[in-house]
């Protein structure tokens, strides 16, 4: 907003010439629209603000004695108005201004024969010492870095903002025709997208790294912290089925809702193999151990499981404001503890039990 772009995608047109520019953005306007998703495009309001331009006639204001200053000073004041004066009420002032009635200063075809007093006592009508035009001036002229600038917004619906921005791009590369000097420039909400985005691919790897590491430092083994975390791929796989159920893009809402997601597979994991371990250390059977554990801890898994979908089901079917961050948020949390509570309850043990089925073998007839 900052910039001057209230939408999710923002094309400045950066240039001199202000006719240039307008031609040049109305094209990128016209294919624009032509993008599937786009929605709400327009150019911003450059022209249009009527204007009346007195011309004046240097030969003939000689031939009459009079000069440019004293025809602007004239028209000025018939037109504009001049200040007479001050008139008090009580604690409030007015000031007087002397012009003509608004019905003749808005008669342009009237004022062509506006009387201008000459220095014998003689009048000339205002058409024979100036010209009167009627015309459209720039009702504003907007600049950004020392250029004039003209912005094209569009909004996006029912599409990824970033898939939509590539493709604008690419037809006006093909098709769109650029002058010599003039270059474009893209903001909007785009430009968080942007930023937000490498961030992610910061914070993401940085978070699954971290969730490895105290998952080593729990289970002080390498192995079991890696049976746990292969709930996280499971749990991620399901949020993006969700997302091409409900027919979502892949935005920053659902990335950090992945980001939340891997957190609660990884816990779910962490409950049921931490007490399958103490049970296999306490009876020495690692099948048992196993069977006991994953029906004990079924409970607490579905609790947890069942908590955190079921409050995100408002969030996922919200259709008022904010639904556009909460509900792709919530649609992958939903989709991937479904997922990640299958993996943890089946799966999980059935690692397990690969990962330590010779080591348990190895245990039972040492004790034989």
């Amino acid at each position: 907003m900052i910039s001057g772009v209230r939408a999710d995608v923002g094309i400045k047109v950066f240039g001199d010439d202000l006719d240039r520019l307008l031609l040049t953005a109305k094209d990128i306007l016209n294919i624009v629209k032509t993008v599937d998703g786009a929605a709400d495009a327009r150019m911003e309001q450059v022209t249009g603000v009527p204007s009346l331009s007195v011309i004046p006639k240097r030969e003939a204001l000689g031939r009459y004695g009079l000069n440019v200053t004293e025809l602007q000073d004239w028209v000025a004041t018939a037109i504009g108005g001049e200040s007479a004066g001050i008139i008090y009420e009580g604690d409030r002032r007015f000031e007087l201004v002397v012009r003509l009635p608004e019905q003749t200063r808005t008669d342009i075809d009237g004022l062509k024969f506006l009387p201008l007093p000459l220095e014998n006592g003689n009048y000339v009508p205002l058409e024979e010492v100036a010209e009167l035009k009627s015309e459209s001036l720039p009702a504003q002229i907007s600049r950004e870095s020392g250029k004039r600038r003209v912005v094209v917004t569009v909004n996006v619906r029912g599409r990824d903002l970033g898939g939509f921005v590539k493709e604008v791009k690419a037809k006006i590369n093909q098709e769109g025709e650029i002058p010599a000097g003039y270059w474009l420039d893209y903001g909007g909400t785009f430009e968080q997208l942007e930023s937000a985005s490498k961030r992610l691919s910061l914070v993401v790897p940085i978070t699954l790294i971290v969730i490895l590491g105290i998952l080593v430092i729990a289970f002080g083994s390498l192995k079991d912290a890696l049976i746990i975390f292969s709930g996280v791929p499971l749990a991620l796989t399901g949020g993006v089925i969700s997302l091409y159920l409900r027919d979502m893009p892949l935005s920053i809402s659902a990335g950090v809702g992945f980001i939340a997601l891997s957190g609660v597979a990884v816990l779910n994991g962490l409950v049921m193999l931490a007490f399958i371990r103490d049970l296999w250390h306490e009876k020495g059977d690692l099948y048992v151990a196993i069977i006991e554990g994953a029906i004990i801890r079924l409970r607490p898994i579905l609790m947890t499981a069942l908590v955190a979908s079921l409050g995100f089901i408002p969030m996922a079917l919200n259709t008022g404001i904010g639904a556009e961050v909460q509900r792709p948020l919530a649609t992958v949390v939903i989709g991937g503890i479904i997922s990640s509570t299958i993996l943890t309850l089946f799966v999980l043990p059935i690692l397990y039990q690969w990962a330590h089925g010779a080591e348990s073998s190895k245990q039972q007839s040492d004790e034989i």
